[in-house]
């Protein structure tokens, strides 16, 4: 892969991509969280190329590849893991879980083991394992890069927010908003507020928004929907 600037990375389809997370989260909150891990490990293994000779990094960006592969791979046929081929999605599911856990256990430090944990909270939400899952969350909001830490708190706020812990999701999404990063912006994380203020702090959610609605963009059409809705209560 060539490589990428951090610069480089906040442009074009990568960041459009991220963008789309807040504006769909709501409505497609599986395939967000996919494709959010996929951002993340987009984001490590092109500064991976940097990096390798100093923090030697190879065993890890290999794991993380493998992880990737396993998530695209087909489901039916003969089981294949050479080719990461499944014959059910139980086996994938399996597979996938393993080479996870494998790569958080054995690099808990790393932004990839960071990755992998995030992606291992977001199948126990799947599961209905609300607690397990803001545990690994915390995990990597405490003591990941960033970029991942950003990530985990965005997530950890709409898992706050759907139990209806709305303090603990405002806290988190103002930290964000005070210091956003590649992967989450500051519109991002105000969009979010507003969409957990919205029932018990309508004003102040309008507030939110208010500066957010003018333009094309992703950010202002979120702003436009979320305003929308606020109207209409």
């Amino acid at each position: 892969m060539d490589r990428l600037t951090r610069k480089e990375l906040k442009t074009d389809r990568f960041a459009t991509e991220v963008g789309h997370t807040v504006e769909y989260l709501e409505e497609h909150r599986q395939q967000a969280i996919r494709y959010g891990v996929i951002a993340l490990a987009v984001l490590l293994i092109a500064g991976g190329t940097y990096y390798y000779m100093r923090h030697q990094r190879g065993v890890r960006q290999q794991m993380l590849a493998e992880v990737m592969q396993i998530m695209e791979a087909p489901v039916g046929g003969a089981t294949d893991s050479a080719s990461h081929t499944y014959a059910t999605q139980e086996e994938k599911d399996k597979a996938l879980k393993a080479s996870l856990t494998k790569l958080a256990a054995e690099h808990p430090g790393s932004g990839e083991g960071a990755i992998a944990r995030y992606y291992l909270a977001s199948r126990l939400v799947e599961e209905g394992k609300s607690k397990e899952a803001e545990q690994l969350y915390r995990e990597v909001a405490d003591s990941a890069g960033e970029e991942y830490a950003s990530t985990a708190k965005f997530t950890l706020a709409g898992l706050y927010a759907s139990q209806g812990k709305t303090a603990e999701a405002e806290k988190l999404l103002r930290e964000l908003i005070a210091k956003p990063s590649v992967l989450v912006s500051k519109e991002q994380a105000t969009i979010e507020l507003a969409r957990v203020l919205a029932a018990g702090k309508p004003q102040e959610a309008r507030k939110l928004l208010e500066p957010l609605r003018t333009g094309s963009s992703a950010v202002s059409r979120a702003a436009l929907t979320e305003f929308g809705k606020l109207e209409q209560k």
